[in-house]
């Protein structure tokens, strides 16, 4: 668009600059596609294909003509010669539109789920232990990363210039011309690589913290959890910013989404490569930890090949392992073709999707969290019902005199009070409406929970969690 804008320029400065014609011709003109001379009446004018055009090296030998009418005006034009007939790289670009919906859809599903899955993890104060800070964090990192994506592609999707129907004012042409638009653009472009990093890098924390649980002796968890923040917040911060220099120097061209010299990108790209492949490592020692546990419980082998299997399919997401398929399959390496193809629905779909998984398998569908949503969902119901009942019971029975209180409403005093109180006094302690749960069933969140030793869960279990440390 800026060579249109020099084009436009330019033409315009030739028609200015030369002295207006005496006889009727039809007026020199740009018309948003070609530069046009004064053309004598009755005949065809043609000019060279616009510079500007982008596959202009393909069509550089064609003409764009234009007849000029005995009445002095202009006929259509015909831009046949100028057009570019690639229907391979049009069939690739629907499959691209293809592909970007499906991404948005994977990622709006995924910021919807991981929203309210934040919103249940903040709102229960209980759930709040080690393993669900490391979970939180990894969710606004999904969060972060799934609307600095959506809004990049929305500012991309600013009106452009159509150039083969002419129907874009020049306005929209100077919107991306203008400093303040293309500002926004690439503040967007780097929250998007700012978040991608974090959220890998917090996907390698969940690696770590998952490796120390099972491996180290002595694990304290508090002294550990700033070093965790400085690695998923902080580290990216030290490859983003060296990147938006070198952009800004030596690549400063319209929003940065395209990587023009590829060793800039390595900055970023190699960071991300190191997050995933320490990830997969731990990935297989813990899997060698869990199939040692498995076999020491000698269990049947249907049993054991169940377990492994649900465990495994489990980490997968949590540590993103899915990146390793394709990970040395670069953009260099694969053309457009059917590799690049496949290369690119299998990241954009699993990338985009990846949210919404981590956040069902570890927020939705936890027992841990689905315990504290039921019983806070008992107590409100039986505060509502012993409300509702109270109504009703007064508004039926006319109030007696204060001295002459009857049993029967001593005894629902004491019902009353008894189920508020404590139990200290003489009386019998009342029993638990909703009591807590045994250790064991405290720690069933997880598929790997009844896989770590009993020193390690009975050192968990005395956490102030009630156990939730023992699990991920």
């Amino acid at each position: 668009m800026e060579q249109w804008m020099s084009y436009k320029n330019e033409c315009i400065h030739n028609i200015t600059s030369e002295p207006p014609a005496t006889a009727v011709v039809c007026n020199r003109t740009f018309d948003n596609y070609a530069c046009w001379p004064d053309g004598p009446p009755g005949t065809t004018v043609n000019v060279p294909c616009p510079w500007y055009l982008p596959w202009h090296r393909k069509v550089h030998h064609g003409r764009v003509h234009r007849f000029c009418g005995a009445d002095g005006q202009w006929s259509p034009k015909n831009t046949s010669d100028c057009e570019q007939d690639d229907r391979e790289q049009q069939r690739y670009g629907r499959i691209l539109s293809k592909f970007r919906a499906m991404y948005t859809v994977g990622y709006s599903l995924s910021l919807g789920a991981l929203v309210l899955a934040l919103g249940i993890l903040v709102a229960f104060r209980k759930l709040h232990c080690m393993r669900n800070n490391i979970h939180m964090n990894l969710f606004s990192s999904f969060i972060l990363r799934a609307l600095s994506i959506l809004i990049k592609d929305a500012l991309l999707d600013t009106p452009t210039l159509n150039i083969r129907r002419d129907v874009a004012p020049d306005y929209q042409v100077e919107h991306w011309a203008n400093v303040e638009t293309a500002a926004g653009c690439r503040i967007a472009m780097v929250m998007m690589q700012y978040s991608i990093m974090a959220n890998n890098y917090w996907l390698l924390v969940e690696g770590i913290y998952l490796h120390n649980l099972l491996v180290v002796t002595v694990f304290t968890e508090r002294n550990y959890f700033n070093i965790y923040l400085c690695i998923g917040w902080g580290a990216p911060l030290m490859f983003v910013l060296p990147w938006i220099t070198a952009k800004y120097l030596y690549e400063n061209e319209e929003c940065w989404e395209r990587n023009i010299n590829m060793g800039y990108w390595w900055i970023i790209r190699s960071p991300i490569l190191f997050a995933v492949l320490v990830n997969f490592f731990i990935f297989i020692r813990i899997i060698k930890i869990l199939m040692s546990k498995l076999k020491a419980h000698q269990m049947r082998y249907t049993d054991y090949k169940f377990r492994l299997a649900k465990s495994t399919l489990t980490l997968i997401p949590l540590l993103g392992i899915h990146v390793v398929l394709f990970i040395f399959v670069t953009d260099d390496h694969t053309p457009n073709g059917s590799l690049r193809l496949i290369k690119l629905f299998y990241n954009l779909f699993f990338n985009s999707f990846q949210g919404l998984l981590v956040a069902i398998l570890y927020c939705f569908v936890n027992k841990e969290v689905q315990s504290e949503m039921l019983k806070r969902w008992r107590r409100w119901k039986l505060g509502k019902d012993i409300e509702e009942e109270y109504r009703h019971t007064h508004s039926q029975t006319p109030h007696p005199p204060d001295h002459s209180l009857s049993a029967d409403g001593d005894d629902s005093r004491q019902l009353v009070s008894g189920r508020c109180q404590n139990g200290t006094g003489k009386a019998k302690p009342p029993r638990p409406l909703f009591p807590d749960p045994p250790a064991e069933g405290a720690s069933s969140c997880s598929t790997l929970a009844e896989d770590i030793s009993l020193q390690e869960r009975t050192q968990c279990l005395r956490s102030p969690a009630g156990g939730a440390e023992s699990n991920f």
